[in-house]
C-alpha cells in the first residue's frame, strides 16, 4: 500500500470557492456569472478573482458581452478544465481509499 499523499490534489481546484465553481460547471454546459454567484454564495469580487485564477490555469473560459446595455458573463469548463476536474476527483478518490484502507 502506498503512503497517504495529498500532493496529487490540484491546488488551483482545491480552494473552496474554486472547487464549488468547478463542481457546478462540470454538471452544466455553461453558467452565467450571477448564477454562479447565487449557487456558490460568493461575493462578486471574490467570485471574479477565483474565476480569473481558473481562467489563468486554462480550466475555464469566460465570454463577456452586453445584453440591454448590461454586462453579461458566461463561464464554461474548457477541455483542459474538464480533464483537470476528472484528475482531481480521481486523486481525491485515491486519498479516500487510502484512508479507508488504513482504518
Amino acid at each position: 500500500m502506498s503512503a497517504f499523499d495529498p500532493q496529487g490534489l490540484d491546488d488551483v481546484i482545491h480552494g473552496k470557492l474554486r472547487l464549488a465553481v468547478m463542481s457546478y460547471l462540470s454538471a452544466v454546459d455553461d453558467a452565467g456569472f450571477t448564477e454562479l454567484r447565487e449557487r456558490t454564495g460568493a461575493s462578486d469580487g471574490n467570485l471574479s478573482v477565483q474565476l480569473r485564477k481558473l481562467e489563468e490555469a486554462g480550466y475555464v473560459s469566460q465570454t463577456k458581452q452586453f445584453v440591454n446595455r448590461r454586462p453579461h458573463t458566461r463561464v464554461r469548463l474548457t477541455p483542459a478544465g474538464r480533464a483537470a476536474w476528472i484528475a482531481y476527483l480521481d486523486a481525491l478518490r485515491g486519498l479516500i481509499g487510502q484512508t479507508a484502507a488504513s482504518e
